[in-house]
């Protein structure tokens, strides 16, 4: 079973601001992006640049998109039998999470909702070689 999300909710205002910031250049990403499986994830709304990973389902037949866990304002450790698959395009509501995945592009590091580590980087370069993290 794959994540959800109901398409017939009201109308919500998410202040969207510093997304342009955040994402620097959009060159690419997953065709018709994804839906988010939100189960853990605590805040109210997923920012853009926020790490997207993926792993596969029970039945091993489909991946299963995620949010990388936070905790403390702070990125957790890649769970196990995950990948980086991208960074969230636009800000949405958490209980919308039907997200843009920016795969190629350039994104401010230091917009980021959470801040990546050096090791972290090196992971991504190697998992998504055409996503570059740069700042002013």
């Amino acid at each position: 079973m794959g994540a959800k999300a109901n398409l017939a909710n009201e109308p919500t205002k998410i202040v969207t601001g510093i997304d342009s910031v955040v994402i620097r250049q959009y060159n690419g990403g997953i065709a018709g992006g994804r839906t988010l499986d939100m189960t853990d994830f605590k805040e109210d709304v997923i920012k853009a640049g926020h790490l997207v990973i993926r792993t596969l389902d029970e039945d091993n037949v489909n991946y299963v998109y995620k949010p990388m866990p936070v905790d403390g304002g702070a990125y957790k450790a890649l769970p196990e039998k995950h990948e980086y698959v991208g960074v969230v395009v636009c800000s949405k509501p958490a209980n919308e999470p039907l997200v843009g995945v920016m795969d190629d592009g350039r994104v401010n590091d230091k917009a980021m909702p959470y801040p990546i580590t050096e090791e972290m980087r090196k992971a991504i370069k190697t998992a998504i070689p055409t996503l570059i993290f740069e700042h002013d």
